[in-house]
Formats: structure tokens, C-alpha cells, sequence
């Protein structure tokens, strides 16, 4: 992607000059970041250490919290839309919940991101790949004034800017700089199959969740097109089991016949309820923050809304004059995402708990009682949340509630 157009009509010395927004990766969050500052008519400075577009273990799923976090008019890339899923309990007790409405939608990575980095580029950010951070300075030689940060990249180059932004995934340079805690961590391992058009279309428009061996593990299958997107998830430290169990996953759905075309594994990580957000003119979002829903580790729609966030708020602390004041909009920044995202992060920690303990009554729930199937949609779709659901519902209160004990 070229970025030459956001240097179109400025002066050579105004191109040189600080940054009033860097964002320190170009995924999901640092996407949305981006174009938040640049919408708002900051110069802002997207910096990623691949090349776009990229590959990212993910299922791709885009609930209705994703869809609605997207830059106006922007058009998802989708492979599939899902009506149906298909929920098992380790591979038995199989049943499929189906909907007249779409429920949600699939996408490649690749795609979908790079897209979004074309809509941060279109409103004015310029992005810069193949570019890595080695650190971030407030205070030092590199830095002019209070007012200013160095992000220092790993070929010495100095960038300066006003306020940074990371989002450089859950081991990246900028959440070490602010100190993010994280207090659970999973392993994921995912297969890109290809299939034959007869086993595409059995899968078209249809999921499977499958409630997984070990505690808090579950696997699934997304249908793109002529390809499934076949994954599972469970806690570290279990490697060879996740692996084993993959692998039984794959062989009991027949498609172990089938040569993946890529191969992968990510972990994926949850902050510490403690955890900061900010540290002077630096704030984090997404991975970087360690911010996605515990229970389903589901981190598209936090990203774009944590990304959001950071960039309005990043803006607002470039703005500052001083110390204080930047500080001030940090925590405001802290605070907008602990009540809305860090609530559901509490709620889904509680969910995992209850699924680590009770995967059985989870999965009798969820395909045997219909509030349970439409509150599931709901969620799908983003007209209802879990925080929303626990908050409003006695019944699940009690539910949460007696299984907490």
C-alpha cells in the first residue's frame, strides 16, 4: 500500500517535524487508532514491522460489536455468513441451532485488515512497513521536551511524536514500556484446509463449536469458501495436549485427508485487572493492552473498540500542554475502556470458571434451552452483551451466581 499521498501538499520541514499521533502497530487496533486521530485532522504515523497484507492466526469470526466498530462505508470482506452452528461436547452429544438471521460473518485476516489500514490511510495517516520499534523514550537525550516521545526504531532512526499508540500485539515493545500485566494466557493453534466443493458445501453457513478435553479448551470449524479455518484453544502449559487435540479434531470431522495450506499457532493474552493502560503520553490498546473476552478469547471487537478509544483519547493528550494534563486524559482513557470493556472482561472471566468446572451444563444449556440459543444470538449480533445480560436478567445473575460457589 503506498502512503505517498499523506505527504501530498506539506512542506518538507512539516513532514519532519513531531508527529502529533505514532501508532505502533497495524492490525485491527492500530488501525482503528489511526484512523480516529486522522479523522479527527491530526498527523498521524502508522507503523507496522510487516508487510501489508499479512497473515494472522485467527478465526475471523466479525460479530456485531466488530461490524459496528468499523469506519463508515467500509465494506467487510466477508467469505461466508453464518446462520447455523453446531455445538458438540468433545466431539459427542452433537446438535445444530439454526437462525433466519445472519448471526455473523467470516473473514481472511489478510483482507480484512489491510482494508482497514486503507481507510486510516484515506483519512489521512501515512503508514510506514517493514519498520520495527526497539523502544519508546519520555524522558533522555532523544527526547526535546515534556511534551514530546521518542520512538526509537530498530535501525536508530528517531521518530517524535505527541502522544503514541501501541498496538503492537501482546508481546510488543510499547505494553512492556507501560508495564501491561497479564494474568492469563492460552494457546491457540489453527489449520487453513482446503476442501473439495462437496465438503465446502455441507459447512456453507454453518459453524462448529466443540467443548474441548481439558478445562476451558474448545475447538472450532469456520467455512471461507473452498477453505475451513479449523482451530483449538486451551490454557498454556499443555502443549502437546493442544496439539493432540487438534489433531483428534481434524481426524474425527474426516478431514485429516486434507493438506493444510498454512499451519499455525499464536497465544493469546488477558490483563490483569490492575493492569495499566498508559504510562505519560503512551497508552495501549488491543493485544497490547491484553484486552479481549476471556471466556471465548474473542478479540476482533476489542480491538476496534479499544483502537477507537486510544486514538480519540491519543489525540486529546497530544493536545496537552503539560504533564498534567496529559495524565488526566490518560486515566479518562483508562476509565472509558474499564467501564465498558474491562465489565465485560469480568463478566467473561466468571463464564470460564463456570465452563472450566462445568463444560456439560454449559453446552445442555446452550442447546437445550432456547433463552440460552437467543441469548447466544444476541451476542452474535451485537444487540445484547454478556455484562448486558448478567446486568439485566435475574436469571443469570442467579445462574453466574450459583455456579461461582
Amino acid at each position: 500500500m503506498s502512503s505517498e499521498n499523506a505527504d501530498a501538499g506539506r512542506e518538507p520541514e512539516e513532514s519532519s517535524s513531531v508527529w502529533d499521533v505514532v501508532v505502533v502497530g497495524a492490525g485491527p487496533a492500530g488501525a482503528s487508532a489511526a484512523y480516529a486521530a486522522a479523522v479527527a485532522g491530526r498527523r498521524v504515523l502508522l507503523l507496522e514491522k510487516a508487510d501489508i497484507p499479512r497473515y494472522k492466526t485467527c478465526g475471523g469470526g466479525i460479530i456485531g460489536y466488530s461490524r459496528d466498530s468499523l469506519p463508515p462505508g467500509f465494506e467487510l470482506p466477508l467469505k461466508d455468513r453464518i446462520h447455523a452452528v453446531t455445538f458438540s461436547l468433545n466431539g459427542k452429544l452433537s446438535r445444530t441451532r439454526r437462525s433466519k438471521r445472519m448471526l455473523f460473518g467470516l473473514i481472511n485476516r489478510a483482507e480484512f485488515d489491510a482494508g482497514l489500514v486503507e481507510e486510516a490511510q484515506k483519512a489521512g495517516a501515512e503508514l510506514r512497513t517493514g519498520v520495527a520499534v526497539a523502544r519508546v523514550e519520555q524522558h533522555g537525550p532523544a527526547v526535546p521536551d515534556r511534551r514530546t516521545v521518542a520512538v526509537v526504531l530498530a535501525d536508530g532512526e528517531t521518530v517524535l511524536a505527541r502522544a503514541v499508540v501501541g498496538a503492537d500485539g501482546s508481546a510488543g515493545r510499547i505494553g512492556a514500556h507501560v508495564g501491561v500485566k497479564l494474568d492469563q494466557v492460552d494457546l491457540g493453534l489453527e489449520a487453513e484446509i482446503p476442501v473439495p466443493a462437496t465438503v465446502a458445501e455441507d459447512w456453507a453457513g454453518r459453524v462448529l463449536i466443540d467443548w474441548g478435553p481439558m478445562p476451558g479448551s474448545y475447538g472450532w470449524v469456520f467455512p471461507k469458501g473452498d477453505t475451513l479455518t479449523v482451530g483449538v484453544i486451551a490454557a498454556r502449559g499443555d502443549g502437546a495436549g493442544t496439539k493432540r487435540y487438534l489433531e483428534d479434531f481434524i481426524g474425527r470431522l474426516g478431514l485429516a485427508g486434507f493438506e493444510p495450506t498454512i499451519s499455525s499457532g499464536h497465544l493469546t493474552r488477558c490483563r490483569s485487572e490492575d493492569s495499566p493502560l498508559s504510562r505519560g503520553r503512551v497508552v495501549v490498546c488491543g493485544d497490547a493492552a491484553g484486552l479481549l473476552e476471556p471466556w471465548t478469547r474473542e478479540g476482533i471487537s476489542f480491538a476496534l473498540r479499544s483502537g477507537r478509544l486510544a486514538g480519540e483519547w491519543a489525540v486529546r493528550i497530544a493536545e496537552s500542554h503539560d504533564a498534567v494534563d496529559a495524565r488526566r486524559q490518560a486515566l479518562n482513557y483508562a476509565f472509558a475502556i474499564k467501564a465498558g470493556l474491562g465489565v465485560e472482561m469480568g463478566v467473561g472471566r466468571r463464564m470460564l470458571k463456570l465452563f472450566e468446572r462445568r463444560p456439560g451444563i454449559l453446552h445442555a444449556v446452550l442447546t437445550g434451552f432456547r433463552p440460552a440459543w437467543s441469548a447466544f444470538a444476541g451476542i452474535t449480533r451485537g444487540t445484547t452483551s454478556l455484562a448486558e445480560l448478567v446486568r439485566t436478567h435475574p436469571l443469570a445473575q442467579r445462574a453466574l451466581s450459583a455456579m461461582d460457589r
